[in-house]
């Protein structure tokens, strides 16, 4: 794998970073002990900007070129989930309850490894800005980021992020013009019944068998009321009632999530749910509320940007797939793809467990592989021009 020699070099360094990160776990936005040490790694390679504190705990870091030029942004996700670790390993969670079952502690030693690289070859022209985010997995940290306006504030052009695919050999990457990943929203149903003694229905209004109901109708907005070929998934995950089996309770509780790419399926989606939740609610005889909450929009990489960068991924990998399925899960890379043309990619995890399960873990193999990535592309999009290529020579 033609992995870039000095990053190569690296590997015991990344995986000391990674390991580290694995064992120190933090969620959402309060990732202060992650960002303090990607801060000091930064301050050591001498990069020549650090801005803090940017989304509570996000770090912007800038490395210029020797020439003027464009400005590339490369993105990692830093934040880890609520989950309690069962890898086993010896670099496991110190926090229970809280480990990185995602990759975001790869993600962000691979940023850190094409940092101290183009620090200290800075062989490109413009700016590289490194984004540090939290909160990917609850929060929307990237969102947050865009609010806080470091698109302008940083003149960034052009944006990219990778994301650890297990199941996918190690060095290999996959992506996709346009849509990628999709746009999640949740829903939640409140109904409110008249509660009584199990014995004696008819002196009351059952919320369990009203929200039933619900859920049963709910199963039809993909059947029935939306085309073959557009993909959409709703999926209620919860329902909450009852405390007794002799009791009927005065409220149900429902909970869910939708996934769509076009901006249509999901009104249409919103807009069934709101009648279905009205009819059910009025047959059965209780009341019910919908909340519905839009979250991340879709992932739609730039197809010129997608295609530049898998031929970077060509370079530095093994197998690339430029024209891979899209995904029905979500990111929150959404945001600053909304705002710059740009590119997200998998890399390969390997035969590892699945994300977001208690024995996932990131393969350290795949990290001097990810920062070549990160480096080769800021080479290829932004190169240093020599005077002699200048004259034609």
């Amino acid at each position: 794998m033609p992995v870039i020699n000095s990053i190569a070099a690296m590997a015991p360094e990344l995986k000391e970073w990674r390991q580290h990160l694995h064992q120190r776990p933090e969620l959402a936005f309060d990732c202060h002990e992650t960002s303090a040490f990607v801060v000091e790694k930064l301050r050591s390679f001498g990069v020549d900007e650090i801005h803090e504190g940017i989304a509570k705990t996000g770090v912007v870091a800038l490395i210029r070129g020797p020439a003027s030029g464009p400005v590339i942004g490369l993105r990692a996700d830093m934040d880890a989930l609520p989950i309690l670790e069962e890898t086993g390993k010896e670099y496991a969670s110190l926090t229970p309850g809280k480990m990185h079952a995602c990759g975001h502690d790869g993600h962000t030693t691979m940023l850190l490894g094409a940092a101290k690289y183009l620090a200290e070859t800075r062989n490109f022209a413009g700016t590289v800005v490194l984004i540090f985010q939290p909160a990917e997995e609850h929060g929307g940290g990237a969102g947050v980021m865009v609010q806080e306006g470091i698109m302008d504030r940083f003149a960034i052009g052009q944006v990219f992020a990778l994301h650890c695919a297990p199941g996918v050999p190690v060095g290999d990457f996959y992506t996709a013009p346009g849509p990628i990943m999709a746009a999640v929203d949740t829903f939640t149903i409140h109904v409110q019944g008249r509660g009584g003694h199990g014995a004696m229905p008819q002196e009351t209004r059952d919320p369990v068998v009203a929200a039933c109901g619900i859920v049963t109708a709910i199963q039809t907005i993909v059947s029935r009321n939306h085309f073959t070929l557009d993909d959409l998934v709703v999926s209620v995950t919860q329902i909450h009632t009852g405390s007794a089996d002799n009791i009927i309770p005065e409220t149900a509780w429902i909970n869910g999530t939708v996934r769509t790419f076009d901006t249509r399926v999901q009104a249409m989606v919103k807009g069934r749910m709101e009648e279905i939740v009205a009819g059910q609610a009025m047959a059965y005889g209780v009341t019910a509320r919908l909340d519905y909450e839009m979250f991340y929009p879709p992932t739609v990489n730039d197809p010129e940007k997608a295609a530049f960068a898998a031929g970077v991924a060509a370079e530095v990998g093994g197998h690339v797939d430029a024209n891979a399925p899209r995904e029905m899960g979500a990111e929150d890379f959404s945001y600053m793809l909304a705002e710059r043309p740009g590119a997200y990619l998998f890399i390969g995890n390997g035969d590892t467990a699945t994300w977001h399960h208690p024995a996932f873990d990131f393969d350290d193999a795949a990290a001097p592989v990810g920062a070549s990535f990160f480096a080769r592309l800021v080479e290829r999009a932004q190169p240093l021009v020599t005077k002699g290529t200048e004259n034609g020579s």
